[in-house]
């Protein structure tokens, strides 16, 4: 069975299993070995992130939601995709090391400038010191002049993650604007709601200080989702 072949379909199968296979795991439906979009076997490093696809599964009603299945996709895209592209993934993720978001730094209010500094110093040090990668910290938006040691820091830790971690550490890296947030999401160093309070620190800010809008608090209620499932996919494959 495929992904595909659920793609906005009516529920039809009972239940979801994983299962150790190939020195990894398989999620079977009823019985089933589900492949991935591609047509291939859909096999996971461990068997929790197979038990945390198989929820996904088992979690449907009605009518299957890909969207709502975020741990899954990204065990699709890591095998259909990550595989044959890892340059290109790593060589995006080494880029940031110009446009850090934890680099770029509000001058002002006084108080935004602190609950930056608060956040965000902290995860400099750590990429400094656990990923070999010294960032500068500057004031707006424009890129920094970032020492080339920190862009190949960037590129030699991406490197060392497989096809399944890469995945999610590029859109961890994506949706934060951030590689040392993708990083420390990745080491464990943050858990998923502190890299979401660390990539949405201004949006935050802006809510918690005009008020709150159903439009920005609606973005970052999903983004939270995300990160969350983020989350749950690293803690699967560190199991």
């Amino acid at each position: 069975m495929s992904t595909d072949d659920l793609h906005a379909h009516r529920r039809a199968y009972k239940q979801a299993t994983a299962r150790p296979k190939d020195g990894g795991a398989a999620v079977l439906i009823d019985g089933m070995h589900l492949r991935t979009p591609g047509k291939i076997a859909f096999l996971t490093p461990t068997l929790a992130l197979a038990q945390a696809c198989a929820d996904e599964w088992n979690a449907q009603e009605e009518v299957v939601r890909p969207d709502t299945m975020p741990v899954t996709r990204l065990v699709n895209v890591a095998l259909d995709h990550t595989a044959r592209t890892r340059d290109i993934i790593v060589e995006s993720i080494s880029g940031y090391a110009a446009t850090d978001l934890v680099c770029h730094r509000a001058e002002h209010p006084e108080a935004l400038v602190v609950r930056q500094a608060t956040a965000w110093d902290p995860l400099v040090a750590w990429a400094g010191e656990k990923l070999g990668a010294p960032l500068n910290v500057v004031a707006g938006v424009i890129a920094a002049d970032q020492p080339l040691e920190a862009r190949e820091a960037f590129e030699r830790a991406a490197r060392e993650h497989d096809d399944f971690a890469l995945t999610a550490l590029a859109h961890t890296v994506g949706i934060s604007g951030s590689g040392v947030l993708g990083f420390a999401l990745s080491a464990g160093r943050l858990d998923s709601v502190a890299a979401f309070e660390a990539a949405c620190l201004d949006d935050i800010w802006q809510l918690d200080t005009w008020g709150e809008d159903h439009f920005a608090r609606k973005r970052l209620d999903d983004l939270e989702a995300e990160f969350v499932a983020l989350g749950r996919y690293f803690a699967a494959l560190r199991a």
